[in-house]
């Protein structure tokens, strides 16, 4: 009995997907393209779900549309580029490595570069000398030193 009410619980820890039924294509093989290209479009409403993730209505629409440009022809970049000239590319979970997205992904190894180049100057600096010793403070270190 408890590995069935563990089971149960395991299987309603797993995400449902909200692309229903009335929404699929049937053909498998644009479907299965549908699916790969709504894992990279992210929910407008949710930001942190896919779009096959998501119940919002606009990722209803987003689902929708691209099954409609899979049927009509257009190749998975061109499905791509469209949502994106729609939406922007806040919809991509990946941005692309062009124009103001390629900021994004040049910053995080600029600033591992430039922190570690930061951290290895900052070992690698000498301690400075401080003055010489006067007579009397060299005399007490010694006598610290003897004890």
């Amino acid at each position: 009995m408890r590995a069935l009410i563990l089971c149960l619980m395991m299987l309603a820890a797993f995400p449902a997907l909200a692309v229903q039924p009335n929404e699929m294509l049937s053909d498998p093989v644009l479907e299965a393209r549908a699916r790969e290209i709504s894992r990279d479009l992210r929910c407008p409403v949710c930001q942190g779900e896919a779009i096959d993730d998501s119940n919002a209505p606009i990722s209803r629409d987003l689902r929708l549309l691209v099954r409609e440009r899979l049927v009509a022809g257009d190749s998975d970049e061109a499905v791509m580029d469209y949502i994106v000239a729609r939406y922007g590319e806040f919809v991509l979970f990946k941005p692309r490595a062009n124009g103001s997205g390629l900021i994004l992904w040049l910053a995080g190894p600029a600033m591992l570069m430039i922190g570690g180049a930061a951290a290895f100057a900052l070992t690698r600096r000498k301690p400075r000398v401080e003055a010489d010793l006067s007579e009397d403070e060299k005399a007490r270190l010694a006598e610290l030193m003897q004890e």
